[in-house]
């Protein structure tokens, strides 16, 4: 799908945040693809998280609008978000070790079916293996067994169990942080097909990350942010690691 053709699913319109008297977010607005590899780098500090927890519904905005598929919302919380298709992956997977796989993918979200004429609540187990198993298989790991527990897993397969727990809320738009930090090359190499097969599933993908040949390698757009404003939007097949990282520091000129 040509990246003109695509339609834009949420906007961010003028968002300020602050905490005490440290202005977090200034100012910032941007738009997301569907199917689109949307690439958010900065220095510590920028704003990058901030910015994306308010997204996500973890922080609420000072100012601003947050406008999804053309109605505006207002998120209370992460749950608003999800139920809007929009769910995000943080840096330590948000998964709990001692737990299966399968408990992980489905925790705070599990299948319910009635029993005794529906007076009563069950797991329903079966169907939740079931949808685990689709879920590993689509970004590739389907020789991850639903039994492990989260602690037996590598970095990389507890990645791709993240975006399963995201994936099966059936999402728009996965938020993901840092997503190949502390990884092996083969694993980076692993997670970054995942973003692709995201994107070309047409589910939006905001891709936080220090590492910048992994947001030139996978990312249509690249958005800077520094002390809490976006300062530059590139495309990311005309950019370079260089222009990038002037944008970031305030050294274009001495780039350019």
């Amino acid at each position: 799908m040509e990246e003109t053709a695509r339609r834009f699913f949420v906007h961010l319109q003028g968002i300020w945040k602050r905490f005490g008297p440290i202005v977090a977010v200034r100012d910032a607005s941007l738009s997301i693809r569907r199917g689109e590899v949307l690439g958010l780098v900065g220095d510590n500090g920028a704003g990058k998280s901030s910015l994306m927890k308010i997204l996500s519904g973890v922080l609420r905005p000072d100012s601003g609008k947050i406008i999804v598929e053309d109605r505006f919302v207002q998120f209370t919380s992460a749950g608003d978000a999800r139920r809007c298709g929009i769910d995000m992956i943080y840096q330590d997977y948000g998964l709990v070790g001692s737990l299966s796989v399968l408990e992980n993918i489905f925790l705070g979200r599990e299948l319910i079916y009635g029993a005794l004429g529906g007076m009563i609540g069950v797991l329903d187990r079966s169907a939740m293996k079931r949808r685990s198993l689709k879920a590993l298989s689509e970004v590739g790991f389907s020789s991850i067994e639903v039994t492990r527990t989260a602690e037996q897993l590598s970095g990389g397969e507890r990645q791709a169990v993240s975006i399963c727990r995201a994936l099966v809320l059936g999402p728009d738009l996965i938020i993901m942080d840092e997503p190949t930090a502390a990884l092996s090359v083969k694993e980076v190499g692993r997670v970054l097909q995942l973003v692709r097969q995201l994107r070309s599933a047409d589910v939006a993908v905001v891709f936080i990350s220090h590492r910048l040949d992994d947001v030139l390698a996978v990312c249509d757009r690249i958005v800077v942010l520094r002390r809490g404003r976006i300062v530059a939007t590139l495309n990311g097949s005309e950019t370079n690691g260089s222009e990038v990282v002037a944008h970031m520091f305030g050294d274009v000129e001495a780039r350019a």
